[in-house]
Protein backbone atom coordinates (compact mmCIF):
# COMPACT_ATOMS: atom_id res chain seq x y z
CA UNK A 1 0.00 0.00 0.00
CA UNK A 2 1.30 3.83 -1.22
CA UNK A 3 1.28 6.51 1.14
CA UNK A 4 -0.27 9.08 -0.41
CA UNK A 5 1.59 11.73 0.59
CA UNK A 6 4.72 10.51 -0.78
CA UNK A 7 4.64 11.13 -4.78
CA UNK A 8 5.03 8.19 -6.72
CA UNK A 9 6.42 8.24 -9.90
CA UNK A 10 5.23 10.55 -12.36
CA UNK A 11 2.40 11.70 -9.38
CA UNK A 12 1.97 15.01 -8.26
CA UNK A 13 1.64 15.68 -5.05
CA UNK A 14 -1.39 18.44 -5.79
CA UNK A 15 -4.22 16.06 -5.21
CA UNK A 16 -2.98 15.41 -1.34
CA UNK A 17 -2.47 18.83 -0.77
CA UNK A 18 -5.92 20.17 -2.02
CA UNK A 19 -7.40 17.45 0.03
CA UNK A 20 -5.95 18.83 3.12
CA UNK A 21 -6.89 22.24 2.46
CA UNK A 22 -10.38 21.86 1.55
CA UNK A 23 -10.49 19.71 4.81
CA UNK A 24 -8.98 22.66 6.74
CA UNK A 25 -11.88 25.49 4.75
CA UNK A 26 -14.39 22.77 5.62
CA UNK A 27 -12.95 22.91 9.49
CA UNK A 28 -12.92 26.41 9.41
CA UNK A 29 -16.17 27.02 8.22
CA UNK A 30 -18.09 24.27 10.34
CA UNK A 31 -16.08 26.40 13.36
CA UNK A 32 -17.93 29.97 11.82
CA UNK A 33 -20.96 28.52 11.52
CA UNK A 34 -21.12 27.22 14.90
CA UNK A 35 -20.38 30.74 16.22
CA UNK A 36 -22.80 32.48 14.39
CA UNK A 37 -25.46 29.66 15.65
CA UNK A 38 -25.79 28.61 11.97
CA UNK A 39 -27.30 25.50 13.41
CA UNK A 40 -29.70 26.92 16.26
CA UNK A 41 -32.60 26.86 14.18
CA UNK A 42 -32.36 23.25 12.84
CA UNK A 43 -31.50 22.27 16.55
CA UNK A 44 -34.42 23.95 17.90
CA UNK A 45 -37.02 22.18 15.52
CA UNK A 46 -35.19 18.99 16.56
CA UNK A 47 -35.84 19.48 19.73
CA UNK A 48 -39.59 20.77 19.52
CA UNK A 49 -40.81 17.25 17.42
CA UNK A 50 -38.65 15.51 20.80
CA UNK A 51 -39.74 16.52 23.62
CA UNK A 52 -42.77 18.82 22.54
CA UNK A 53 -44.21 16.39 19.54
CA UNK A 54 -47.55 18.38 19.83
CA UNK A 55 -46.48 21.86 19.60
CA UNK A 56 -46.87 23.66 16.16
CA UNK A 57 -43.14 24.88 15.21
CA UNK A 58 -42.27 28.51 14.09
CA UNK A 59 -40.84 29.34 11.03
CA UNK A 60 -37.27 30.40 11.02
CA UNK A 61 -38.09 34.02 10.36
CA UNK A 62 -40.35 33.73 13.43
CA UNK A 63 -37.39 31.81 15.74
CA UNK A 64 -34.93 34.49 14.81
CA UNK A 65 -37.24 37.26 15.57
CA UNK A 66 -38.16 35.55 18.85
CA UNK A 67 -34.38 34.85 19.80
CA UNK A 68 -33.43 38.51 18.64
CA UNK A 69 -36.07 39.83 20.95
CA UNK A 70 -35.61 37.79 23.95
CA UNK A 71 -31.70 39.03 23.87
CA UNK A 72 -33.33 42.67 24.23
CA UNK A 73 -35.31 42.12 26.92
CA UNK A 74 -32.29 40.11 28.78
CA UNK A 75 -29.22 41.74 27.99
CA UNK A 76 -27.09 40.26 30.74
CA UNK A 77 -26.29 37.77 28.62
CA UNK A 78 -24.51 38.97 25.70
CA UNK A 79 -20.71 39.83 25.52
CA UNK A 80 -21.63 43.84 23.88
Amino acid sequence: MTNPDVPQRGRSTRPAVLRRLLGAVRSLLSWYNAIIGGQDYQRYVAHLRREHPGCEIPSERQYWRDRYDEAERKPQNRCC
